[in-house]
């Protein structure tokens, strides 16, 4: 039986790593070894910081929900506590893009949930 060497399976293995390190600084970008160590590093971050975002996002919502609402004269805590009271359902995103954009609605809906 003849003997198989896989070379263009191994070359081509490489390369496509290789791309997906360009655009990395100094050995990095060029060496295998190199190369294979912080794509891995990268792609761990990667799926680390897609998680973090949403959380971030989430806590500027709040904080923004916060600071227009306490200028109406009402804390975050006090408002989330009556939209549950009053099965108002209605998520941070939103509250947070009404009191952003349309800061007069959302001063009539604090005045409606009080």
């Amino acid at each position: 039986m003849t003997r198989v060497k896989r070379g263009t399976a191994h070359v081509k293995r490489r390369k496509n790593l290789l791309e997906d390190a360009k655009g990395y600084r100094w050995n990095r970008k060029n060496l295998f070894r190199e190369a294979k160590q912080a794509v891995i590093k990268a792609g761990s971050y990667a799926y680390r910081d897609r998680r973090a975002k949403k959380r971030t996002a989430r806590a500027l919502w709040i904080t923004r929900i916060n600071i227009a609402s306490r200028d109406l004269g009402i804390k975050y805590s006090q408002l989330i506590k009556n939209l549950v009271e009053r099965k108002i359902e209605i998520d941070r995103k939103v509250l947070s893009q009404m009191a952003v954009e349309n800061p007069e609605i959302f001063a009539k809906f604090i005045e409606k949930v009080k």
